[in-house]
């Protein structure tokens, strides 16, 4: 596994030589995301400042995958670095599931990549790793995100109380997930919604050619 298509976005996992494109898009969202992350353990360099945490960061991310534990990807529009969508905590045995997580530079926030890049990611959690349940967890006042599971139908799970500490709060979360009969089931439609190529349509003829 190296990339996953969509119809814009590609997802593939970050390397070292993605720090610069990586520096200028956490830079720039940098208040705005930080509302929404855990803040970073006390000592631990930035790895939107420093090319060798960012490179340890990766090395991380690239156990994960070996062990199959979590499978993180940067999100690619037009070959340019736009976020991250991540499927992390898997458990196998009889969970079979994972987390979901993700983030999108607020420049191109809006146009559909964060739902496409998710369709993207479930596909390959249910037919490739073969998972049962992918859940994603959202700050009641994270809109952005909850506007992402709404286009997209997930199931809600309900209120999750003081759920997740973020930059130094406890904060409630809404938790949505979707399970692989679900998946089975929406499949279609979903696929053909925000990752199938659209149809071309052919060239109206001129009026004078056409026929009666």
């Amino acid at each position: 596994m190296s990339t996953l298509l969509g119809r814009r976005v590609l997802l593939r996992p970050l390397t070292r030589d993605d720090f610069g494109a990586w520096r200028e898009v956490r830079r720039r969202n940098r208040d705005r995301l930080k509302r929404w992350e855990p803040r970073p353990l006390p000592g631990r360099p930035d790895t939107a400042e420093d090319s060798r945490a960012f490179a340890d960061r990766c090395a991380a991310r690239r156990r994960e995958r070996q062990q199959g534990t979590g499978y993180g990807f940067g999100v690619f529009v037009n070959s340019c670095f736009r976020g991250e969508m991540n499927l992390s905590s898997i458990q196998r045995g009889p969970f079979q599931s994972c987390y979901v997580g993700y983030w999108i530079d607020e420049a191109v926030a809006g146009n559909g990549y964060a739902p496409e890049a998710l369709v993207v990611a479930a596909r390959f959690a249910f037919e490739e790793l073969r998972l049962h349940r992918l859940q994603v967890s959202i700050v009641p006042r994270n809109s952005s995100s909850l506007r992402v599971v709404g286009k997209l139908g997930l199931r809600y799970e309900g209120l999750a109380e003081r759920y997740v500490e973020i930059n130094g709060v406890w904060e409630d979360h809404h938790r949505f997930a979707i399970t692989e009969e679900e998946w089975r089931v929406r499949a279609p439609h979903l696929i053909a919604e925000w990752i199938a190529p659209r149809p071309v349509s052919a060239p109206r003829a001129p009026a004078g050619n056409r026929q009666p």
